[in-house]
């Protein structure tokens, strides 16, 4: 699997937190543990995923590396500038990017929580815009005129043209199992185009492609993991190999 990222240098190679410039790491989201630790965070060639639990600053942490690198906040490509509420944090004025000598031809920050406003964004600009229409790059149909399964499927199969940095936040939040191993296979297809990911997950499917480097965030900083060291992992095959004890024991009923 590394064989296709043999010699290839990552379009963003890492980011450095400029803690000179913090104002304080008392207050948000520099109080936070992974960034109150955070010096430098490099990243894979291929694909490079940030795990942890909720409220360890994983969104946040994409959202500042996208913005830096030039995408809108809510996601989308770098041509998308709407915004509907400014609940970006200030983090992105204080980190530096550290890019590869390679230029990325294709983009995307891919948001779950945020990709409702991206479609009606798109419907907008296409009944107000000539020429071309955008949906056409999404697969034809609006994005509002699917599921929300079928909506974030249809961007990673359609919008995604190889030879960019896609930054990915939870992007299993509507997908199925069967849709994230097909995704995953979607990823494979785009790092053999020279693409390169950074993905915030939950999901212990999405976090198995071979060779990837795993970031954990916990309290107190960040750690690198292998998948099957992963909570997320651990906890699943628990719950999968031992499903009657586990329900016994989360219903209290082990006596």
């Amino acid at each position: 699997m590394t064989l296709y990222m043999q010699g290839r240098e990552p379009f963003l190679r890492k980011i450095e937190l400029d803690r000179s410039r913090v104002p304080s790491f008392g207050q948000y989201p520099f109080h936070l543990g992974p960034i109150r630790k955070l010096s430098e965070l490099p990243f894979h060639p291929g694909v490079t995923y940030i795990v942890g639990e909720n409220g360890m600053g994983k969104s946040t942490l994409l959202e500042a590396i996208a913005v830096a690198w030039g995408f809108n906040a809510e996601g989308g490509t770098k041509n998308f500038s709407f915004s509907t509420q400014a609940t970006h944090s200030e983090l992105h004025e204080y980190i530096r990017l550290v890019r590869g000598t390679r230029r990325a031809r294709d983009g995307f920050f891919f948001r779950a929580e945020s990709y409702y406003n991206v479609a009606t964004n798109i419907d907008e600009l296409d009944r107000e815009l000539g020429g071309p229409p955008i949906i056409a790059s999404y697969g034809g149909k609006s994005l509002h005129e699917q599921s929300h399964g079928e909506s974030f499927f249809a961007a990673f199969m359609n919008r995604f043209g190889g030879n960019g940095l896609y930054i990915l936040d939870e992007p299993e939040a509507a997908l199925s199992p069967l849709r994230q191993m097909a995704m995953l296979a979607r990823i494979h297809e785009l790092v053999r185009q020279n693409s390169q990911f950074i993905i915030s997950t939950h999901s212990p499917i999405l976090m198995a492609y071979p060779g990837a480097r795993i970031y954990n965030l916990h309290p107190e900083g960040i750690e690198i993991k292998a998948l099957e060291e992963t909570d997320h992992y651990i906890i699943m095959k628990e719950f999968l190999n031992n499903k009657d004890k586990m329900i016994r024991e989360l219903f209290g009923e082990n006596e």
